[in-house]
């Protein structure tokens, strides 16, 4: 089966693990542990920090600059977050990069310029990553969003 029919049919069955954006500004982060319900440890790195979400269906982890953008967004959690929400205005290039790709089984990766996502898992155990490049700061590599 389509890897893209597979998203597609899961988009609208999946729940909204996360609600920030990425591009966003680090206030919606805040609304993000009152809608999850979930308790919020925040990592400082030397140039970031991460605001790490816990809650009874995952975790998910938003990244943010200095300058308080959402540069990435990763997650382990029992169902695939509303990418629709994850991605925001990077949603319809996702499609169509997704759209694009061979059909093949197996974890989706789109490396796109302006937009990296890397997402897989199976029932109750997905994990993700979504990051902009030239959002991150500077000294701040792919190995970090994770």
């Amino acid at each position: 089966m389509l890897r893209v029919l597979n998203i597609a049919f899961l988009l609208p069955l999946i729940s909204s693990a996360a609600a920030a954006s990425l591009g966003d500004n680090v206030a919606t982060v805040q609304n993000d542990s009152a809608h999850l319900h979930a308790s919020v440890r925040v990592s400082h790195f030397s140039n970031y920090d991460v605001h790490e979400m816990q809650s009874d269906t995952g975790t998910v982890r938003e990244f943010v600059s200095p300058a308080g953008t959402v540069f990435a967004i990763a997650w382990q959690a029992a169902a695939v977050p509303d990418m629709k929400q994850v991605l925001g205005s990077y949603f319809d290039q996702f499609q169509q990069a997704a759209r694009a790709q061979r059909v093949r089984r197996g974890p989706l990766v789109i490396q796109e310029p302006g937009l990296v996502v890397k997402m897989g898992g199976h029932m109750r155990s997905f994990s993700g990553q979504v990051y902009v490049p030239q959002l991150m700061p500077s000294g701040v590599r792919e190995q970090d969003v994770k």
